[in-house]
């Protein structure tokens, strides 16, 4: 019965967006069938280069003129088969990605992690979608599959042509450091159904897609990046819940799945090997059991969560050997590929294993078109990257995943025309937020109160509150990143408590998990979450505030006993 229902959720996100969809050949019949560019193409490159196609280089245009040069010394080089972009700017990295091509015998694979857009790598620059988290509490998955089909414009726009998303690991431990808000949330059919629609429209628009992090990253408390995870949930767990979103993914036809590193006991016992590492993970379970037969990244083959244990190359050797396609980050590359060649003499690996590999890889690069290669174009690249249609797209996004907890009754009740307290907690300067409501509150006062705020500060913010018939508290997180603690202080906590025994309207644009450390808020009679501290939000939340928006979201973790997944007006 629960088959049943998910294939008719696919089915109803397949009717929903088929009239956007462009008629593309399948990606992955298309990198398994035979063609005449990639035959060609692959009988012209020596066994060097064909294994050097199995690797992607770390690029940035923000480190200098030296950095870039060096970047570019390695490309010509040792061919590899990519580059994977971090942080610069729009122009920069289009100098480097043309400069990278034209140094390279087979077009390049260009990638970047874009989870919520090209603003996750530029975001000076260009427009930064809402996280997962709140993409989690959208309803109207319609939505999602035109944000994938507008970031894989700006991919294409900009040279590039994999992103590696979308985040399909179910966070279901609040206390995760890595994936977290990157996830869609705990659910495994709403993170399957968000992933889909997200993955249509960038394939649909014509670049390749990685889910990650397989078997699922979720419930950890372990970032990889720093120590290797360890994952001592049962195979049958696995299989029902972390493996469920991938499973589903792969029979829609997704281009790619990255692997990540964490070791995992019950699908593989050896002691310290990564999942990227396991033959059994890699090619038993991804491409036999669950049958993919399209591109298998490794994550980064930097981090500690693969290195730590298997040092000097080895783990190169190793993911290779396990099944992985493409290494992303290889520490050292020249050397990864002298000990993969040194591998082949050696029978750990077989030449025709390897050949096959690379045909598949170029059958995904001809897919891409990159057979037809176009230099990327200077002029009006940040006007193109920043068109009207993203902004506007943007705060449909974000309006549409506010999430009402608690009654609209207090909302409802607030009067334009009465003394009302307009508070700002963790952002020390007059907010987007705040002023939006202050041009509609006839009769209003802004205060601010930072995250640090000293005793005599709440205080006197307290006292004036007794002049006050209506109070609206907005709670920020001003880091990069919204964690799943606020960095208030003890006096900023117990201010809030109070608050909230006051009839108060609370925003909070933050992690919707902060609320557990905030004891006493759970009183508020109507609390919006807004999920992240930008201005979008703010406008969002505005809006519900002024009652030109009915909100919609839906809450796509359980945060305690008081606020649930589903919660939502």
């Amino acid at each position: 019965m629960l088959k049943k229902a998910v294939l008719a959720v696919v089915f109803s996100i397949t009717v929903s967006i088929a009239a956007f969809a462009q008629q593309r050949e399948k990606f992955i019949p298309f990198i398994n069938s035979q063609h005449a560019w990639v035959d060609s193409v692959f009988n012209a490159l020596s066994n060097r280069e064909k294994v050097a196609q199995l690797f992607m280089v770390r690029a940035h245009s923000d480190l200098g003129p030296k950095y870039i040069d060096s970047v570019a010394g390695v490309v010509q080089r040792e061919q590899l088969g990519g580059i994977v972009l971090f942080q610069g700017g729009p122009i920069r990295h289009a100098q480097v990605i043309n400069r990278y091509q034209r140094l390279s015998k087979v077009p390049l694979f260009v990638a970047l992690d874009g989870e919520w857009g090209l603003g996750m790598r530029l975001p000076d620059s260009t427009v930064s979608f809402p996280y997962q988290m709140a993409l989690g509490a959208i309803q109207n998955e319609a939505l999602i599959y035109q944000m994938g089909r507008e970031i894989a414009r700006d991919f294409k726009r900009l040279g590039l042509n994999i992103n590696f998303a979308p985040v399909v690991d179910i966070n279901n431990n609040p206390r995760n450091p890595v994936i977290n808000f990157r996830s869609f949330g705990e659910d495994k059919q709403n993170v399957t159904r968000k992933g889909l629609a997200y993955m249509r429209g960038m394939m649909d628009e014509g670049i390749m897609v990685s889910l990650k992090h397989f078997p699922g990253h979720g419930d950890t408390d372990v970032d990889s990046h720093h120590d290797l995870p360890r994952l001592n949930f049962t195979a049958g767990r696995l299989d029902s819940l972390e493996m469920y979103p991938f499973r589903e993914l792969i029979k829609a036809g997704t281009s790619g799945v990255m692997i990540a590193h964490m070791n995992i006991p019950s699908l593989d016992n050896t002691p310290n090997l990564p999942s990227s590492l396991s033959k059994h993970i890699v090619t038993d379970i991804l491409k036999k059991r669950l049958g993919f037969d399209g591109l298998i990244f490794t994550d980064a083959m930097d981090m500690q969560g693969v290195v730590k244990h298997f040092r000097n190359g080895e783990a190169d050797v190793r993911a290779i050997i396990a099944g992985n396609d493409v290494l992303e980050l290889s520490l050292n590359s020249a050397r990864a590929i002298d000990l993969v060649l040194q591998a082949i003499k050696q029978q750990r690996l077989s030449q025709q294993d390897i050949d096959a590999r690379v045909k598949k890889i170029l059958a995904a690069k001809y897919w891409l078109g990159l057979d037809n290669r176009r230099e990327v174009v200077y002029a009006n690249l940040y006007e193109d990257l920043n068109r009207p249609q993203l902004r506007l797209l943007n705060q449909r996004l974000a309006d549409a995943s506010v999430t009402l907890l608690k009654s609209d009754y207090t909302i409802n009740s607030l009067d334009y025309s009465k003394r009302t307290a307009i508070i700002g907690i963790g952002d020390p300067e007059l907010s987007e937020f705040q002023q939006q409501l202050g041009r509609r509150f006839d009769n209003h006062l802004y205060f601010m109160l930072s995250a640090d705020a000293s005793a005599d500060d709440v205080a006197a913010v307290s006292s004036e509150l007794k002049g006050y018939s209506q109070v609206i508290v907005a709670l920020h997180d001003k880091r990069v990143r919204p964690r799943n603690t606020l960095n208030y202080n003890g006096t900023v906590r117990l201010f809030i408590n109070e608050l909230a025994n006051m009839n108060s309207v609370f925003c909070v644009f933050a992690n919707p998990y902060a609320l557990a450390g905030l004891p006493g808020v759970e009183q508020a009679k109507s609390i919006l979450i807004c999920y992240q501290n930008d201005k979008v939000m703010q406008r969002a939340a505005a809006k519900v505030v002024l009652r030109q928006l009915n909100p919609s979201g839906r809450l796509p973790v359980t945060v305690n006993s008081f606020f649930r997944y589903g919660d939502g007006k």
